[in-house]
């Protein structure tokens, strides 16, 4: 048959028997007919805890303020990366200043992976064969695609590499250039 909760409980060793060393230490209080027993004037108390013992309160306390530490610190950290990526954009934004290199009027258009995505610029032809060659690059800055000059894309890549979206290496181009060396067109 299953035992109750409270056997269960005592048996596991979760709950301490507090009645019954109670009532072992001090023997119950003759009865005086129907009356309740009076106080005696002190309060009641509750039974002290070992020293060991952590009060649940306190637990809390203590858990609620590790919590409240580890928050801080990483709303600081946080706070930090942003001034951070702040500092590096306005650099590059400084670098870029009359060095960019777009025009209105082009006719080509050079298509690039950046960020996981195809993304394109528009070049004029002389753009296109430097963009290749690795002449000039491609700079991403609030969203837009600017191309500038190898320096200050070399630059630019010193500061922030994941700013810098484009720039051809001539000498891996022309080693692996994706096409096989046998294709036949």
């Amino acid at each position: 048959m299953a035992d109750s909760l409270r056997d269960q409980l005592l048996k596991s060793g979760i709950v301490k028997q507090v009645r019954d060393e109670q009532r072992a230490k001090s023997p119950a209080p003759a009865s005086r007919g129907n009356r309740p027993a009076q106080a005696k004037g002190k309060p009641h108390t509750p039974p002290r805890r070992d020293q060991g013992e952590m009060d649940l309160a306190k637990a809390y306390a203590i858990r609620a303020q590790a919590e409240a530490t580890e928050r801080k610190r990483a709303e600081q950290e946080a706070a930090q990366q942003a001034r951070l990526r702040r500092e590096r954009k306005a650099k590059v934004q400084h670098l870029l200043e009359g060095q960019v290199l777009n025009k209105a009027e082009v006719d080509h258009v050079r298509h690039f992976e950046y960020g996981g995505k195809i993304r394109r610029v528009h070049v004029d032809a002389d753009q296109l064969a430097a963009l290749n060659e690795g002449r000039l690059g491609v700079v991403q800055l609030g969203g837009r695609y600017m191309v500038v000059a190898q320096a200050i894309a070399e630059q630019v890549r010193a500061i922030d590499p994941h700013l810098l979206a484009l720039l051809v290496d001539p000498q891996a181009a022309a080693d692996d250039d994706g096409v096989p060396s046998d294709l036949m067109w």
